[in-house]
């Protein structure tokens, strides 16, 4: 039997996880911080965090929950995931990239981006399976855009 059940993704942040819930929910429409809890005292022999500090951000971006944890030192973002983007025209794109760069972010390659507190995004057009799929041949030529680029876009993948 498969049950259904809420998916929230959880960022581990190092002291950062209001901010970047705060930052978030002012770059994405329809967003908002939905809970913030703190340390208690109790178990801070395990979690070694002052009590009354963050522990945790609950904040929905365009209806999506995630959760950020104050969770110290010990772990870091990497490439390894990231959040997608998915734009319907350039303006979208050109809004996200500009947004999530800003303030100390850095632009990557290939539509792939690390926001000022290390999280990493892919701002796409939506559409980016079509163009990417079906045909050999443009898809080899879409994906020289692609790869030769950092932000994406639209008009030149759509050329190819």
């Amino acid at each position: 039997m498969k049950l259904k059940a809420p998916i929230m993704p959880c960022l581990w942040f190092d002291g950062q996880a209001e901010e970047a819930a705060k930052f978030y929910t002012s770059v994405f429409a329809d967003s908002k911080v939905t809970n913030i809890s703190y340390y208690p005292e109790a178990g801070q022999d395990k979690h070694g965090q002052a009590p009354g500090r963050v522990m945790t951000v609950v904040f929905e971006l365009n209806g999506h929950q995630f959760m950020g944890l104050n969770g110290g030192p010990h772990f870091k973002f990497s490439e390894a995931i990231s959040l997608c983007v998915m734009c319907e025209n350039q303006e979208e794109i050109d809004y996200f990239w500009d947004a999530l760069t800003a303030d100390g972010g850095m632009e990557v390659e290939c539509g792939w981006l690390k926001d000022k507190f290390g999280l990493s995004w892919q701002v796409m057009p939506a559409n980016i399976a079509e163009l990417i799929g079906g045909d050999p041949e443009r898809s080899s030529r879409v994906m020289q855009v692609v790869m030769s680029s950092k932000k994406l876009n639209i008009a030149a993948m759509e050329a190819a």
